[in-house]
């Protein structure tokens, strides 16, 4: 249903007269929406701005029109549209939500004066700053970086945009916005492979946007807006933005280098914004926090009587304090993540947990009262064989039967959930060059197709369920591979699947066939092995980061090395924070 908006704690309210009236849309439902970090932070910081009014729209529930969550104003009735996107399953959504507000999709289409019916179409959010291309057709101004670091001199245009001239906004943007490109004054062309050969620029325009971190803070990033019909009905807080470990799978430890993390100040000044009357505290980037933050989180918790909760915890990063405070916020549930299945792929993928780390966890996390254990892995890695899931097998076979006797001790067995997900390689990341499937490139280039791929992912979870089939007290949840392959196609796509994303979000065409109506290949964007000197479409973005170095990481994982985890005052490996030092 439509949600309601008066159980919302934090909702904006602001009168229309004198303002520029901006709208703030959301590809996915209410409940998803209003538990997005990030989509409240921009909500916040919109409608700071006094000459600002911003109303949310977010996906409708079946049987619902598209309508503001603020007022029920259409979308059409704003002259700015801005979007924040966090995952490519969301693209679809966001492709048809423009002209079901009655907006042209395709901004090279949109009339030349800005104003209601012709909006300013502005798309943010950190799939964007991965890889802006397969939304590029359908914004006028996509935001590389974090919205705190751009929107001061962005507004500043755009708050002269109504009535003006389309393409005079849109040149002063780009020559004057730091962090904005504008798509339309990009012509990319492309071989019969799909590789990039050539990206012409107008003269003034840079080749290349740089991405923008957000400066610093008095406080952590925190919840504004609270719901109980939201997805994560808690008062979220973050402890950093990006990961020092540099895991080679994971793009967030990639696009927002370089690591940051809130000192314990910042984090007692977000605490202070809570609503007394909510007790549960969700914590953002948990495994990375240290002793002093953790001793800030442990007393708050006590003085003010709040549960904890957090995505997952890094099974070598366990220490004494953490289970203390695990026991004190009285936690059943929590998640660690092996990811890869053996020793030698957790090391290719750069996470060097070792088989004694995870029992040890499992093991310390049972006795201080966790009854629900979940384990996250990844299936389809590169050089994965069936040797590396046997192992992971007789792995979860040990943790079971290391917590029997916990279990039995305080009468309540642990129960284990597996959730096993198939690998999608991400731009700006080491493993932005393989394949989808876990197949190799000879195989890979050999095939043309993804069925080998999908196949290869089914083989792995049918022998994963057999094997595990007889473990007591185990879950297993598995995504379905053919499924997954959107995401894979969307998350290395450039701005010609941008018809396709329509076509699927609006219902008039399934997936495939959409790329047979688009002549596009599913196999050259997710399978199609990628080489060391390919220009890759979202390069478009300079995240700062030296050339070569993501295949020389990619060269070292598959010879199983090890690289170590950032540090910011000493560590100059990839360039985004100064001058080279040797690899």
């Amino acid at each position: 249903m439509f949600p309601s908006l008066s159980k919302e704690i934090g909702t904006v309210h602001k009168k229309w007269a004198n303002r520029l009236p901006v709208a703030l849309i959301y590809p996915n439902t209410y409940s998803v929406a209003v538990s997005n970090l990030g989509l409240q932070i921009v909500y916040n910081l919109l409608n700071a701005y006094e000459g600002i009014v911003c109303e949310r729209f977010v996906y409708p529930d079946a049987g619902f029109s598209l309508r503001s969550l603020e007022s029920g104003r259409s979308l059409g009735d704003f002259p700015v549209i801005c979007g924040s996107i966090s995952f490519e399953e969301d693209y679809p959504r966001l492709a048809a939500m423009l002209p079901a507000g009655r907006v042209e999709p395709f901004a090279d289409k949109r009339a030349a004066l800005i104003g209601p019916g012709s909006p300013l179409v502005i798309l943010g959010g950190v799939a964007v700053f991965m890889n802006p291309e397969p939304l590029a057709p359908f914004a006028d101004i996509m935001v590389i970086g974090e919205a705190e670091g751009i929107l001061a001199s962005l507004l500043t245009v755009v708050q002269k945009c109504l009535g003006a001239d389309r393409q005079d906004i849109l040149q002063q943007v780009a020559r004057e916005c730091q962090g904005c490109y504008v798509p339309t004054l990009y012509s990319v062309a492309y071989d019969d492979q799909g590789r990039v050969t050539q990206v012409l620029t107008p003269p003034g325009i840079p080749d290349r946007v740089e991405k923008v971190i957000a400066p610093p803070q008095e406080r952590a990033g925190h919840s504004h807006l609270l719901s109980p019909e939201a997805e994560l009905n808690m008062y979220m807080v973050e402890l950093g933005r990006g990961c020092s470990r540099g895991c080679r799978f994971c793009a967030a430890g990639y696009i927002y280098r370089p690591p940051r993390l809130w000192n314990s100040e910042a984090i007692l000044k977000a605490f202070a914004e809570r609503p007394a009357s909510v007790k549960r505290v969700g914590m953002l980037g948990m495994e990375m926090a240290h002793s002093e933050t953790l001793d800030t989180i442990a007393q708050y918790l006590h003085t003010n009587n709040c549960s904890l909760s957090f995505s997952s915890l890094r099974a070598d990063h366990i220490s004494d304090k953490l289970l203390s405070l695990l026991a004190a916020s009285n936690l059943k549930s929590v998640a660690i993540a092996p990811d890869g299945a053996s020793e030698r792929l957790r090391k290719l993928i750069n996470k060097g947990l070792s088989e004694t780390d995870l029992l040890s966890a499992a093991t310390r996390l049972a006795e201080v009262g966790i009854f629900h254990l979940k384990l996250y892995l990844m299936i389809g890695l590169p050089t994965e064989t069936d040797q590396d899931l046997e192992e992971f097998v007789n792995l979860v076979k040990k943790v079971q039967e290391a917590l029997l006797p916990i279990g039995r001790e305080r009468g309540r067995l642990t129960e284990i959930s597996l959730s096993v997900n198939s690998f999608v390689p991400k731009p700006w990341t080491p493993f932005q060059y393989c394949s989808y499937g876990g197949i190799d490139a000879d195989q890979a280039g050999l095939a043309q197709s993804p069925v080998q791929s999908v196949m290869a992912l089914k083989q792995k979870i049918k022998y994963l369920r057999k094997a595990l089939s007889k473990v007591p007290n185990l879950r297993i949840k598995v995504d379905r591979p053919e499924r997954v392959l959107q995401q894979a196609v969307y998350a290395r796509a450039d701005r010609r699947i941008a018809p396709l994303l329509l076509d699927v979000g609006m219902g008039r065409l399934s997936f495939k066939q959409a790329l047979k109506q688009h002549d596009l290949s599913s196999w050259q964007y997710a399978v199609r092995p990628r080489e060391s000197d390919e220009r890759m479409c979202w390069e478009i973005v300079d995240h700062g980061m030296k050339p070569g170095y993501l295949w020389k990481e990619y060269a070292k994982s598959m010879a199983g090395q090890f690289t170590p985890p950032c540090e910011t005052t000493l560590c100059r490996r990839c360039g985004i924070c100064g001058e080279d030092t040797p690899f």
